[in-house]
C-alpha cells in the first residue's frame, strides 16, 4: 500500500467519524430539545417556543422535513438507525419511554361494551410495550401508526370472543411540571389518536 494510499484511506475514516459524530450530537440535541420544549424539566415554561423551534431545526438538520420517499432523507435514516444512533440520547437515557397508553373498548352484538388494556406476561414484555407505545407516539405516517393498533388489539380481541368491533384509543399521560403540582394539578389524559377496527362474527 502506498503512501498515497494510507493517507486518502486515513482521511476517509476521519472525515466517517466526524459525520458519525455530528450525527450523534444532532440526535441528542433534537431528543433534548423535544424533552425541554414539552414541559418535562423545570425549565421555564416561556422558553418552551425556543426549544420546540431548536427541535425543529435539528430535525430539519436530519431531513425529517423532507418528504418520505426523499433520497437524502432515506439515507440519514438508513444509516442512523444502521449505526443505532436514531434515539434515546436524550440526557444521556437511552430508551425512556413516554408516558403513552393505549385502551380498548370491545362492542359486542347485544351492546355491551368491554375495556381492556394489552396484557403484559412479563416485566420483559411491559418494556418491549413501553418502547412499542414510544415509538406509535412518535410515528409521523399515520397508515403504519394504524397498522401497529390494528395488530395490538386483534390480539387483545382473543380474550372478548363475542365482540364484534373494536375502538381503539391511543393517548398520552401528561404529567403536570413542578409549579402544576404546587397548584393542585395532576395528571391527566389526552387522547391522540382513535380508531374504530370491525372483528370477525363471532
Amino acid at each position: 500500500m502506498t503512501r498515497d494510499s494510507r493517507t486518502r484511506k486515513r482521511t476517509f475514516y476521519l472525515c466517517l467519524f466526524v459525520v458519525h459524530l455530528v450525527l450523534v450530537v444532532i440526535v441528542c440535541l433534537r431528543d433534548t430539545f423535544y424533552l425541554l420544549g414539552q414541559g418535562y424539566t423545570l425549565a421555564p415554561r416561556a422558553l418552551d417556543p425556543v426549544w420546540q423551534w431548536s427541535e425543529n431545526l435539528a430535525a430539519a438538520t436530519l431531513g425529517e422535513g423532507f418528504d418520505i420517499a426523499n433520497p437524502l432523507r432515506q439515507t440519514v435514516a438508513l444509516y442512523t438507525h444502521a449505526a443505532g444512533i436514531h434515539s434515546g440520547y436524550s440526557f444521556f437515557a437511552p430508551n425512556v419511554p413516554s408516558s403513552y397508553k393505549v385502551v380498548f373498548e370491545f362492542h359486542a352484538p347485544d351492546g355491551s361494551v368491554e375495556y381492556d388494556l394489552p396484557e403484559i406476561a412479563s416485566e420483559a414484555t411491559g418494556l418491549r410495550l413501553g418502547n412499542l407505545l414510544d415509538f406509535i407516539g412518535k410515528t409521523h405516517y399515520a397508515g403504519l401508526r394504524e397498522a401497529m393498533l390494528r395488530r395490538l388489539a386483534y390480539a387483545s380481541a382473543r380474550q372478548h370472543p363475542r365482540a364484534t368491533s373494536v375502538r381503539t384509543v391511543f393517548g398520552i399521560v401528561r404529567m403536570p411540571n413542578a409549579e402544576e403540582y404546587w397548584e393542585g394539578e395532576r395528571e391527566s389524559y389526552d387522547v391522540l389518536y382513535a380508531y374504530d377496527f370491525q372483528l370477525a362474527p363471532p
